[in-house]
């Protein structure tokens, strides 16, 4: 490598190195999101204060569903119903579409969506834009509801994030956006581990995907799966912290002037 050369690329590292430093707003949204993932494992099992999040896995069921209804939606599928049970399931009935995409989408679309809520989470502007997305989601989820309650938390989230809109000026939706975006990509997460390595469900959708579409076993597509899952997360922490680079204030600021 010539001289001229070793310096662009030393400089080229410096500024990638410099866009990924945080600064000390995004070391507070860091601290949040590691605050989030430590309360949720903590929480995920524990008898009694495991309610608590009780109403925030049947959401991230409910966008698991959307999920693959958008994936059937998308390869010509019609959408009869999506259910959310109280035991943290759910079932997506559709006729058609192409189970090769539907079938993965659930766990990848899921998992999207929370790293776009976690980009999203490191500004205020952005996070109301988020909410505009993610009640939009709920919406055509509402649209398809076949029992109360995939109604009723549609319509109880949807509610939240109206009431949240106006607190502190919408700062109060960057917390809520991050806390969904981190549940979504956790609840993702452990629904492969808890199909796939710990086997507590006889059949999954990686299951089906592997007797419908694969030449590898199931366990093989849940780990590739998995991995999809971990890089979405990452890159909406990354991009969030080049993204947005504004103090608290500025965001505040920035969120009144366009709203």
């Amino acid at each position: 490598m010539s001289p001229v050369a070793a310096v662009h690329t030393l400089y080229a590292r410096d500024a990638i190195q410099d866009q990924l430093a945080p600064n000390s707003t995004q070391r507070v949204t860091l601290y949040i999101i590691g605050a989030y993932i430590v309360g949720i494992l903590i929480l995920w099992n524990l008898p009694i204060v495991s309610t608590i999040l009780y109403p925030f896995k049947l959401l991230t069921v409910g966008l698991h569903e959307f999920s693959h209804a958008a994936a059937g939606c998308c390869t010509g599928a019609k959408i009869d119903s999506i259910e959310i049970d109280p035991n943290e399931g759910g079932v997506t009935r559709m006729r058609g579409g192409v189970q090769c995409w539907t079938l993965p989408a659930g766990y990848l679309g899921s998992s999207f969506i929370g790293a776009i809520l976690i980009f999203c989470g490191f500004n205020i502007l952005a996070s109301q834009f988020a909410s505009i997305f993610l009640g939009l989601c709920l919406l055509i989820t509402l649209w398809w509801a076949r029992n109360w309650l995939t109604r009723f938390i549609t319509f109880f989230f949807i509610a939240v994030m109206v009431g949240l809109w106006f607190i502190e000026k919408g700062a109060g939706l960057k917390y809520f956006v991050l806390f969904v975006g981190v549940m979504s990509c956790l609840y993702s997460l452990w629904d492969i581990m808890d199909d796939l390595v710990f086997r507590k469900v006889n059949e999954s959708d990686a299951s089906k995907f592997a007797k419908t579409c694969g030449c590898c076993p199931s366990q093989v597509w849940g780990v590739i799966w998995l991995l999809i899952s971990f890089v979405f997360l990452a890159i909406g922490v990354l991009a969030g912290l080049v993204a947005f680079k504004e103090n608290y204030q500025t965001q505040k600021d920035q969120s009144t002037h366009v709203f």
